[in-house]
């Protein structure tokens, strides 16, 4: 695997009050947006083709990173009005070589995975969708995940009392088969977590969960901003 998508079209409307004039990915940390960092950590990985999902204000993104950043080539599919996460997802899929799995990010979360490992799991139970998962209980921020005692998604699900629960962490191996079977979904306004892997599910997809304890964090609100200020100032630290 040596492709990804990173969506990066949000405004970040919970972080406006400590960065607002910049798209969310690109809320600086240490002078450098925290995109950089994202893409920092999945060329060390292997990752040498991006193609970044955009739309608010993504002038600024493209006239950092141009079409080659570090040992990467960048792409960018430029959202023509909102689309959400699975129309920018469809968008930029287009950019991509639909012939091999590739990696989908959010681009203004990081979660410190091992792609050998993640993309073993995936291929080992061919799975169209391989999503990370970690525990969480924080349940107004992140959408659970039902998975059975073999790994496979069941559902998600919105997350009830402080109960500990497996979170969908934003990192996914997608194999391009499970979207080519989807045309009509090309150029439509849907998302990812409520429209696109619940229909998934039901047409009865390979969708499987790898879980993972390693380093995570979502800059959207401005108390983990802080944390990530903290956390790459020291360096990324190993898996």
């Amino acid at each position: 695997m040596t492709s990804a998508i990173i969506l990066a079209g949000g405004l970040g409307t919970r972080l406006q009050s400590v960065v607002s004039d910049v798209p969310k990915p690109m809320a600086p940390i240490n002078g450098r947006p925290f995109l950089a960092y994202l893409l920092d950590y999945w060329i060390t990985q292997g990752i040498c083709n991006f193609v970044l999902s955009v739309g608010y204000k993504y002038e600024s993104i493209i006239s950092y990173f141009g079409v080659n950043y570090n040992s990467a080539s960048i792409d960018y599919a430029i959202e023509p009005s909102p689309l959400g996460t699975g129309g920018g997802l469809m968008l930029a899929f287009k950019l991509l070589n639909q012939e091999e799995p590739f990696l989908l990010l959010n681009g203004d979360t990081f979660f410190a995975l091992d792609l050998k490992v993640l993309l073993s799991y995936a291929e080992k139970r061919n799975a169209d969708w391989c999503i990370s998962v970690f525990k969480s209980t924080e349940i107004n921020r992140y959408l659970g995940v039902n998975l059975s005692e073999d790994g496979k998604i069941l559902s998600l699900k919105a997350l009830t009392g402080g109960m500990e629960s497996m979170v969908n962490g934003g990192v996914y191996v997608v194999h391009p088969r499970t979207l080519l079977s989807l045309p009509n979904y090309f150029q439509a306004k849907f998302s990812i977590e409520d429209d696109l892997i619940p229909g998934e599910i039901s047409r009865g997809q390979s969708i499987v969960g790898y879980s993972s304890d390693t380093f995570f964090i979502d800059i959207g609100l401005p108390s983990d901003y802080q944390r990530a200020l903290k956390y790459f100032t020291g360096g990324l630290s190993p898996i």
